[in-house]
């Protein structure tokens, strides 16, 4: 089993929909092993966020994730990195195919529903930022 990290944004969260989205998770075989409803600071937002700091849009992607409330999650699946990747769909919600998360409950490139990890040390690194290992219920 794969272990993956996911959000719950701020948008999708203050339009009612988090309940819709973890409903598609446990139906799309997903167990979640941990969740946490929490509200990021700007410096939270800017820590996680690191890696984009350098990008021009590294300002309003802080600023819209502390904006309020989120759900922050860890899932896991067979393959539960690139499973997650294909239920959200395409960054953009323009773009993203019909049937998933973020066609369905996005509102923009920004404010596009759900966040999920690329890669095994993504993960790892978004996982260990939200949750200790005694937090996690395998």
């Amino acid at each position: 089993m794969e272990r993956t990290f996911a959000i719950i944004k701020p948008n999708a969260f203050a339009a009612g929909n988090a309940g819709k989205i973890i409903a598609r998770i446990y139906s799309e075989g997903f167990a979640i092993i941990g969740m946490k409803k929490l509200w990021l600071s700007k410096k939270e937002a800017e820590g996680f966020y690191y890696v984009h700091q350098e990008r021009p849009f590294f300002g309003e992607l802080t600023d819209f994730m502390s904006s309020g409330p989120c759900i922050v999650m860890v899932l896991e699946a067979d393959g539960a990195i690139k499973k997650w990747r294909e239920l959200m769909g395409a960054t953009n919600p323009a773009d993203a195919a019909e049937g998933t998360l973020r066609k369905e409950f996005g509102d923009s490139l920004e404010a596009n529903a759900t966040h999920g990890s690329d890669a095994p040390e993504t993960a790892a690194f978004e996982v260990s930022y939200f949750f200790s290992g005694l937090e996690l219920l395998a």
